[in-house]
């Protein structure tokens, strides 16, 4: 196919053992050897805060480790009850210790406050996050949260320059962007020192 990029992500597998670890470093290996010029993005789960998973999919060395924060702290328990914030900062900054490029994310429209996704913008720059993406929460069914906020385009690029100002090396934010959203040019970016 002569991709250049590739963003891997699967549903969580907290069934298995390794909570799917496994199955992303064999993913990234494979594709390398497929195409050994193909860059590669992960965007894992928590992994339920287990160092050697984490360690796995490190091990196989994807150009970029993204796990999503989701919203900002206020709000994390209602928008992900299986999740802990924390144990996401901890699964970024332990990869970050490991020498990987480290990505991260929240929707924004669920309630929160301007000075809140600030909050995370800092809160992950102090584990050392490179890249960072901002989109417009959307309720998939009836069943999911309401929308509480559309939020305004001129809000969007707040976020984006204040996420420079506080340190990320890279701040994707829009109504449209979702984690993947123009991941090659992120990761471009960033290794070109833009923003």
């Amino acid at each position: 196919m002569k991709l250049r990029y590739a963003v891997i992500t699967s549903v969580d597998r907290d069934e298995l053992p390794d909570a799917g670890a496994a199955h992303f470093a064999e993913t990234v290996r494979t594709v390398r050897a497929v195409n050994p010029l193909c860059r590669v993005e992960i965007l894992i789960p928590d992994f339920k805060g287990m160092k050697e998973s984490l360690a796995a999919v490190c091990e196989a060395k994807p150009d970029v480790l993204a796990h999503n924060l989701e919203t900002v702290a206020r709000l994390h328990l209602q928008v992900r009850p299986q999740a802990k914030y924390w144990r996401s900062l901890q699964v970024l900054g332990r990869a970050k210790k490991r020498g990987m490029v480290v990505k991260s994310g929240v929707m924004v429209g669920l309630g929160e406050t301007k000075a809140e996704v600030v909050q995370v913008m800092r809160d992950v720059v102090d584990i050392g996050c490179d890249l960072f993406t901002i989109g417009q929460y959307l309720r998939p069914t009836p069943r999911h949260l309401p929308v509480v906020e559309y939020v305004h385009p001129d809000v969007f690029e707040e976020y984006r320059i204040m996420g420079g100002k506080v340190g990320l090396r890279h701040v994707e934010s829009g109504a449209l962007v979702r984690s993947s959203y123009h991941a090659a040019s992120q990761e471009e970016t960033m290794r070109s020192g833009g923003r």
